[in-house]
């Protein structure tokens, strides 16, 4: 059974699938693996993540393990008909489609979760919400489940906080194999990757305005940095902000760069980071983008709202008048820019987070009933594992401690 648009763009899904898993090692081992072990066998696997093609190996890769997988998108903009509709001619379960409204993609995740799901592996909270809210009659016939990214992780800690977390969920936003990699330089890629795409301007010589310096908004000052941009960073934790100092960067609040910027990205998991006092500010032309999880970093309603007109000046970018008789752009709706209005992550970065994805699922199996904490991290075995795999997919060797320097290293003794 699937809800999806067209199966006929079956045969374009396939070829984006097939591309990515040429380019996926760590993925395709896994995959021989778990054809061969059926890790997920009698198991049912519930799963929201942006659907294009390499989500969609993932899912190859947990149903070569035996599981039956329940499949839907975790942004409107992000799915990909082609790549549901590959899926699901290859027997998955599918319910998503591009540019669903509101109303269609809760019933897409209310769809995925309707069928007594085992494991949950979700991007942002949704599915994990709606079990604790509409579907709290499946919450007997769940395991556990995996988060993939740090607005999530935002979510869980808030709902384990408050005692109202029902199963264990593993972070895998926080292990260093995902978060040092996918988040900085994933990010910082697939990020400009949208934006010139969809822009066609040049970045050499404008100024960048980055909101938060977590690992997403290092790897995109970085790459901006590197396209000739100068950068400002906002941030409120005073930590990052001397981090991104020492790095070179200016700082300030917004208030103040909204006059600077050319180009503002968002990327701190909060809202309300870019408002009407910020817009009123910014120059004629500056273009907004945000690469946060959820379309609320911008505020888009007060701009739809209080715009004198707003019209579509290409694929992708909103062009608002504002009272002043200023302009400002919005890309992808002000929804995530690398994926709405992009591919994503590059397919080595995702091969390494998507591993650890289907490692900590096998872990989650592996430990059924013994798991007391609602929120875990990553086994450090597991980190471990994908980086020992992806340093021999790289060809490269590394030193290994000898008996003695280990005994030094557990010593007390100097």
């Amino acid at each position: 059974m699937s809800m999806i648009r067209d199966i006929n763009l079956a045969a374009s899904g396939e070829n984006k699938i097939e591309w990515v898993r040429r380019n996926c090692p760590l993925l395709r081992s896994l995959e021989e693996d778990f054809s061969q072990t059926k890790p997920f066998a009698g198991k049912r696997v519930a799963l929201s993540v942006h659907l294009e093609a390499k989500t969609a190996y993932l899912c190859r890769v947990l149903a070569a393990g035996g599981a039956e997988m329940y499949v839907t998108g975790s942004n409107p903009l992000s799915t990909q008909d082609d790549v549901a509709a590959a899926l699901a001619r290859g027997g998955l379960n599918v319910f998503a489609w591009h540019g669903a409204t509101e109303e269609e993609y809760n019933a897409h995740i209310r769809e995925t979760l309707s069928h007594h799901a085992n494991i949950i592996i979700d991007d942002g909270g949704d599915l994990v919400h709606m079990l604790h809210t509409e579907l709290q009659d499946e919450l007997p016939y769940v395991i556990g489940g995996c988060e993939e990214t740090t607005t999530g992780i935002i979510r869980l800690t808030a709902m384990a906080r408050e005692g109202k977390l029902r199963f264990p969920m593993v972070k895998v936003n926080n292990a260093d194999c995902k978060h040092l990699f996918d988040n900085r330089y994933g990010t910082g890629q697939s990020v400009w990757d949208g934006i010139n795409r969809t822009t066609n301007l040049i970045v050499a010589g404008k100024t960048v305005v980055v909101a938060g310096y977590g690992w997403c908004g290092k790897g995109v000052a970085m790459r901006a940095k590197g396209l000739g941009a100068q950068v400002i960073v906002t941030e409120v934790d005073p930590i990052k902000a001397i981090e991104a100092y020492m790095d070179g960067f200016s700082v300030m609040p917004m208030n103040e760069a909204a006059e600077k910027g050319d180009f503002f990205v968002t990327v701190t998991g909060c809202a309300g980071v870019i408002t009407e006092k910020d817009f009123l500010k910014m120059k004629e032309g500056a273009i907004l983008c945000n690469a946060g999880h959820f379309d609320v970093e911008v505020d888009m309603k007060w701009l739809r709202e209080h715009a004198a007109e707003a019209r579509e000046m290409r694929n992708n970018i909103m062009g608002y008048t504002l009272s002043n008789g200023r302009h400002v752009y919005v890309l992808a709706e002000g929804r995530l820019v690398n994926l709405a209005a992009g591919d994503g992550h590059p397919a080595e970065i995702m091969d390494m987070s998507f591993a650890i994805q289907a490692l900590s699922a096998k872990y989650l199996v592996e430990h059924e009933g013994r798991l007391t904490d609602k929120l875990i991290d990553v086994p450090r075995e597991v980190d471990l594992e994908v980086a020992h795999r992806k340093l021999k997919f790289l060809g490269i060797e590394i030193d290994h401690l000898t008996p003695e320097q280990e005994a030094y290293l557990n010593s007390s003794a100097v």
